[in-house]
Parts: structure tokens; sequence; C-alpha cells
């Protein structure tokens, strides 16, 4: 009776010995689980080794945050500034433009004074042209001949008798002579009434004294003669 009883007990105890046994393994397995399931997901391990990731380090209290590098397609994004020409620059232009203002004026002074040391006053003569025709004589060349001596034979352009026709004055020759008699002879070449070549001369004897000489060659059109005039003007 006693060895039933005994039987009994322990197996009455066996149920209870095993449930503990069978809780703890769904909880070994939980644990498992939780402990692989970060390291299968790429994420370390957590605890007391694992690496952690390094947290921005504080700014000073007064410091600026770093800037950052913005986007070309950000609207941060902004396009530097053209640096505007410096007070020195602007200045230094200016000088340039006096230095050139100052090269002209010179090459001009220059001019003058090789003409007045080629062509003295007292033995220059200067001969000019004017034009005021269009109807019965086209310009093409003039020859002048002083004292019987050819001292220029000067062809135009269209531009130039174009210039003339619009009241331009030119001056044809400049040179020197002696105080004197002396004698100026201008030939004109072009075309006369009906496109036909046209060739006339003009002279002038002239005194040259003391000073500068200036003639003047007119050429006019005389509509009651329905041709071109020349003749030769001293500018005493």
């Amino acid at each position: 009776m006693l060895q039933m009883t005994r039987a009994m007990s322990e197996a009455d105890d066996a149920p209870r010995r095993a449930a503990p046994a069978a809780l703890r393994a769904p909880l070994l397995a939980g644990v498992l689980l939780a402990a692989l399931l970060p390291t299968a997901l790429g994420a370390p391990p957590a605890g007391p080794g694992a690496a952690t990731t390094p947290a921005a380090a504080p700014s000073t209290p007064g410091e600026a945050p770093a800037a950052t590098p913005a986007d070309a397609d950000s609207p941060l994004a902004t396009t530097p500034a053209v640096p505007e020409s410096s007070p020195d620059t602007r200045g230094l232009d200016q000088e340039i433009q006096d230095l050139k203002k100052d090269v002209v004026d010179l090459n001009k002074d220059l001019f003058i004074l090789e003409e007045e040391l080629l062509f003295p006053a007292n033995t220059q003569v200067a001969v000019f042209l004017s034009v005021d025709v269009g109807q019965f004589f086209g310009l093409d060349s003039v020859q002048l001949k002083i004292d019987r001596k050819e001292v220029i034979n000067y062809l135009y352009t269209p531009r130039e008798v174009e210039a003339l026709l619009k009241g331009g004055v030119q001056r044809l020759y400049l040179g020197n002579l002696k105080v004197g008699a002396h004698e100026l002879v201008a030939f004109f070449n072009g075309k006369g009434p009906n496109e036909r070549a046209y060739k006339r001369g003009a002279s002038l004897r002239f005194e040259k004294g003391v000073g500068a000489k200036y003639l003047e060659l007119k050429i006019d059109d005389r509509q009651r003669k329905l041709q071109p005039e020349f003749e030769i003007k001293d500018w005493e």
C-alpha cells in the first residue's frame, strides 16, 4: 500500500517537474532569436563591446556652425559676384587716355614744326583746289607746273571727287619759291558734256614777295555757256 502511494506521488510530481522545462524552452528560443535578428539585418550586435556611432561634436558657444557646400541645383547656390573695376584701374584707364591725347597733340605740333622748317613763310607757296560743278564736267586729274616745271600730277578717286562736290577744299601743292615773278599753269582732265574726254588749261603770272603765297584753282559750271570754266585766283 505504501509503495503504491509513493508511486502515485512520484507520478503526480513528474508533470510538475516537466512543466518548468517545457516553459524554459520557448523562453530560451526567444532570447536566441532576439540575439541573432540584429546580426541578420546588418546592425551591429548590442552589448558592452558593440561599436557606437560617434556623435557630432557640439559647437562651441559663440562659434558659427561650419558651412556646408551648397548643391548646384539648390536655390541657396549663388553665382560669385564679378568684381567691379577698382579705383586704381579706372585711374590707369584715364591716364592712358590722357597719354593718347598728348601723343596726338605732339604729332600735330611736330607736323606744323616740320612744315615751318621745310617751307619757311618767306619762301612758302601753297595751291588749293575747289570745285563747283556736276553737270558739265567730271574731274579725273590735275597737273601743275610752276615755271615750266611739273610739281604734281594728282589722280582723284570717286570719294575725293564727291568730297570736293560737297564743298571741300584740297591743298593740292605746298612748296618753296624765291622772291620774284613766277608762272603757274594747271591742266584739268576729266569728262565734259555728253561724257566726252575733256582737257582744259589755265595759267597765272604772280609775284612772290616776302611771306607765304596762296593760290586757288577753281572749277565752275557756266550755265550760260553750258560748259565748265577754269580759273586761278591769287589770295593776296
